[in-house]
C-alpha cells in the first residue's frame, strides 16, 4: 500500500472525531529546494542510477546479521534491468547473480541487528559484487543524478529516508554536486539522539557534512534486545490510577509484538515471500523493542508493574495462517491503533505522552502498511476458498472492535493520554474501513 494513501486516510477519519484535523508531519528545518529520493518499499531504488558503464541489471542489496555473528543473510530491496539479458550462458550467470554475497558491505550499521549493503550487477556474462565505497564510485562514475548523489550518502552509513523531507531531501547544487539531507543514530537507551546532517556530495563522489542538529533525543528508559515467542498472557496488573493500568497493558503488547514481527518474518521467508516484506518485518520488530521500553517508563510513571509477557513455542503456521492472523491483528487492530496513536500524538495533553505518541505514530502506520502490503501478496497465493475465510476473519475482527469501541473510556485516558472517546472512536472507525479494501 502506498503511504500516503494510508496517512491520507488517517487524516479523513481524524476529523470524523469531531477534533482539529491532524498534520501529521510536524514542524522541520528549511527543505525548501528538495525533493525525496526514489524509494522501493522503503529502501532507494536503483532506477534512478546512470552508471558509467550500463549493465543488463543493476540491484541494492542489503546483508543483515543478527547478534553480530550469524551469517549474513541476503535480501534484495530494489532492481532495475534484467539479470544475464545478455549472457552467453543464461543458466550459470543467474546462478552466480542469485548467489552473490560477499564479505562484507558499504553503509553497514548495527542495533541489535547489523545490515551493510552493496550493488549486484550483470553484464555479458560477467557477475559482480560492488561491496566498498570505492567500488561503488567506479561503478557510479561521475555523480551526476539526485539518486547517485542519495545513494553515495548511504555509502557512508547515513540514513536518507524516504520520508519526510527533514530526514531524507536531495537537490542539485548550482556550482556542482548535490545537498543531501540524511540522519544517523536512534532515539532509545540513554544518551541516544538521531542527528540530522547537512551533506555535500560531490561529481566525485566525495560525501562531507556542512553542518549538523539534534533531530530527536532518545528515550533514556529505553533499550532494545530480542524478546521470546508465544503470548501466553494478558500483561493486566493491579492500579488505581487508569493511566497506569493503560500503559501496563501497552507496554505488555508492544513487547509481544516484537514476538509477532520476529515469527513473521520466519513464516514470509518459509513461504517464499519477497525480501522488502521480511526485511520490514525485522525492522518492525527492532521498533516495537522500542515502543515497549518507553511505554513501560511510563506505566512505571503512574504507578504500576508492568508484566512481561508469557511465552511458549509455537512452530510456523501455514501461508493461510498467516494471512488469516494478518487481517485480524493487522489490517484491522494494528491499523485502527496507528489512527489512535495519531489522534493520541495531537490530542494528549499530558507533554510526555504526547511527544511519544508522535514518534510512535509514524513507526505504527508503517506496521499498518505492511500488513496491507502482506496482505495484498498473500491474495496472490490463495485459493478462493482461503480467501474467503481471510475476507470473513477481517469482517469478524471489524465486528468485535467495534463492540469494543462502544464500551466508555475513562475521562484521564481522552485528556491526558488523549485516547478518542467512544463516539469519536466509533466514527474514526467507520470513515477508516470506508477507505480500506474490503
Amino acid at each position: 500500500m502506498p503511504p500516503s494513501l494510508l496517512r491520507d486516510l488517517f487524516r479523513r477519519a481524524l476529523k470524523a472525531s469531531v477534533v482539529a484535523p491532524l498534520a501529521i508531519a510536524g514542524c522541520g528545518p528549511n527543505v525548501a529546494g528538495y525533493q525525496a529520493p526514489q524509494c522501493v518499499n522503503g529502501s532507494l531504488a536503483v532506477s534512478g542510477l546512470s552508471p558509467a558503464v550500463i549493465p543488463d541489471v543493476v540491484e541494492l542489496r542489503s546483508r543483515t546479521t543478527f547478534r553480530g555473528s550469524d551469517p549474513a543473510s541476503v535480501g534484495t530491496l530494489s532492481t532495475s534491468g534484467t539479470a544475464c539479458a545478455t549472457a552467453a550462458d543464461k543458466p550459470t550467470c543467474q546462478a552466480a547473480f542469485d548467489g552473490l554475497n560477499p564479505d562484507a558491505g558499504f553503509g553497514e550499521s548495527c542495533l541489535e541487528i547489523c545490515v551493510s549493503y552493496f550493488l549486484g550487477t550483470t553484464r555479458a556474462d560477467e557477475v559482480k559484487a560492488w561491496s566498498s565505497i570505492e567500488e561503488l564510485k567506479t561503478f557510479l562514475g561521475t555523480i551526476d543524478t539526485e539518486q547517485e548523489a542519495a545513494l553515495m550518502a548511504h555509502a557512508h552509513s547515513y540514513r536518507v529516508q524516504c520520508e519526510p523531507l527533514d530526514r531524507g531531501g536531495v537537490k542539485a547544487r548550482s556550482g556542482g554536486g548535490y545537498d543531501v539531507i540524511a540522519v544517523r543514530g536512534h532515539a532509545c537507551g540513554p544518551g541516544s539522539k538521531v542527528t540530522r546532517y547537512y551533506l555535500n556530495v560531490t561529481p566525485a563522489g566525495e560525501v562531507t557534512e556542512t553542518s549538523s542538529e539534534v533531530a530527536e533525543y532518545g528515550d533514556p528508559n529505553c533499550a532494545i534486545g530480542r524478546r521470546p515467542f508465544g503470548l501466553a498472557s494478558s500483561g493486566r496488573t493491579a492500579c488505581d490510577d487508569a493511566l497506569g493500568r493503560h500503559f501496563a497493558v501497552a507496554a505488555h503488547l508492544e513487547a509481544a509484538s516484537v514476538d509477532a514481527f520476529t515469527r513473521l518474518k520466519e513464516e514470509l521467508a518459509l513461504h517464499g515471500a519477497p525480501a522488502a516484506l521480511k526485511g520490514a518485518a525485522v525492522l518492525s520488530a527492532v521498533e516495537e523493542v522500542q515502543h515497549a521500553h518507553a511505554t513501560s517508563h511510563l506505566a512505571e510513571r503512574f504507578g504500576a508493574r508492568v508484566r512481561p509477557p508469557r511465552v511458549e513455542a509455537r512452530p510456523l503456521r501455514s501461508l493461510v495462517d498467516v494471512a488469516l492472523d494478518n487481517a485480524v491483528e493487522g489490517c484491522v487492530r494494528e491499523t485502527y491503533g496507528a489512527l489512535v496513536a495519531h489522534h493520541q500524538a495531537a490530542h494528549a495533553q499530558d507533554e510526555e505522552i504526547r511527544a511519544l505518541m508522535q514518534r510512535i505514530a509514524d513507526d505504527e502506520t508503517r506496521h499498518a502498511e505492511l500488513s496491507w502490503d502482506i496482505a495484498a501478496w498473500a491474495e496472490t497465493k490463495l485459493a478462493p476458498s482461503e480467501l474467503a475465510k481471510v475476507r470473513e476473519a477481517k469482517r469478524a475482527a471489524v465486528a468485535k472492535l467495534r463492540e469494543e469501541l462502544s464500551a466508555p473510556v475513562d475521562p484521564a485516558l481522552v485528556e491526558s493520554a488523549g485516547m478518542p472517546d467512544a463516539a469519536s472512536a466509533l466514527a474514526m472507525l467507520d470513515v477508516m474501513l470506508g477507505g480500506l479494501p474490503s
